[in-house]
């Protein structure tokens, strides 16, 4: 969701790939909830961290909140923002944990985008 959410709000002014720890299909309710924001995400594909040129970005953010967060090289400026992993949240809450982790995932992205000057 933060990658096609990133992608959407800032085009062309940043490069934007994720990656995950442990990377799994794509969740269904990740595509209803990126849906519902106006986001088609069905073409991304989860990747694990060797996939992605770590040493080479500017800016790393890390998702994780319970899980285990990434190792970036020092070099590399890293963000923070714990947000809970949306699968983890009990059947019955799985749709609103999703549209939770979505929103807070955007409002970060559209502060550090003002920010980085990203938005326009």
């Amino acid at each position: 969701m933060a990658e096609g959410l990133a992608r959407h709000m800032f085009g062309t002014r940043a490069v934007v790939e994720s990656a995950g720890s442990n990377p799994k299909r794509l969740n269904i309710r990740a595509l209803k909830a990126m849906k519902e924001a106006g986001i088609d995400i069905v073409n991304q594909v989860a990747k694990p961290m060797d996939m992605v040129d770590i040493a080479g970005a500017d800016v790393v953010i890390t998702l994780c909140a319970e899980e285990v967060c990434p190792v970036t090289p020092a070099a590399v400026e890293r963000l923070h923002w714990p947000v809970a992993d949306p699968v983890a949240a009990p059947p019955e809450k799985l749709d609103g944990a999703f549209r939770a982790a979505r929103d807070e995932i955007k409002q970060r992205l559209a502060a550090f985008g003002r920010e980085r000057g990203l938005l326009q």
